[in-house]
């Protein structure tokens, strides 16, 4: 839903973090998660590495929407599911995280999160759909060999997005209730021990002595 677009966001930038320049990061010099290259490709072409530490946050919105949120279908995707491809797409490639997608609801694994995967992924329980992509996406990370380095933060931002995306499903509509549900008034009764004037809502006094209708 594009409407989820800046809740995901704001989530993907606590996992992300600031400024990080990791040499075993093979993704290089990142701010807030945005990469060298992608700055380079959707906001300035001649940028340094100062120029992405100072990346300004309408630059921000502009990539994680261009490179990763449109890519990954969020603006079709239903409520929850969304921001689980959404923040899978920034950690690991909108490919990688669009073939983990596919192959949790079963259809063809070419990495375009068109018509026939959303088709898929409407056919079943969005939690469900949640659930199967993260441990999909988890057992993939436990596979690098830079799992050591940076699996206990991967696996703490895994249990969280499972968490929050869990949250966003929308809740079902409740229907009109059953006419023999619907609460229904106690006729007001007078007490015999209660003075002329007072009544009560049920068919016992405080005393415990039956009351009687008026």
């Amino acid at each position: 839903m594009d409407r989820n677009f800046a809740r995901a966001l704001a989530l993907v930038l606590k996992s992300e973090g600031g400024w990080s320049d990791n040499p075993a990061d093979r993704g290089g010099a990142t701010m807030k998660g945005v990469t060298l290259a992608n700055f380079r490709r959707y906001v300035k072409a001649d940028a340094t590495k100062d120029d992405l530490r100072h990346i300004t946050d309408a630059q921000v919105a502009t990539v994680y929407r261009r490179f990763y949120w449109d890519a990954a279908a969020g603006a079709e995707l239903p409520g929850g599911v969304d921001y689980a491809v959404f923040d899978f797409a920034v950690n690991s490639g909108p490919g990688r995280a669009a073939k983990y997608l596919q192959a949790a609801v079963g259809t063809a694994q070419d990495g375009r999160i068109g018509p026939p995967t959303l088709k898929a992924v409407g056919a079943r329980p969005p939690g469900a759909v949640i659930d199967d992509l993260c441990d999909a996406r988890l057992a993939f990370l436990r596979r690098l060999p830079t799992w050591p380095v940076f699996g206990k933060g991967w696996s703490d931002r895994i249990r969280s997005v499972r968490s929050q995306a869990l949250l966003m499903l929308a809740p079902p509509s409740p229907g009109p209730r059953p006419s023999h549900q619907r609460s229904r008034r106690s006729p007001a009764v007078r007490c015999r021990c209660l003075p002329a004037g007072r009544s009560a809502p049920s068919n016992a006094c405080d005393s415990g002595v039956r009351c009687f209708k008026s």
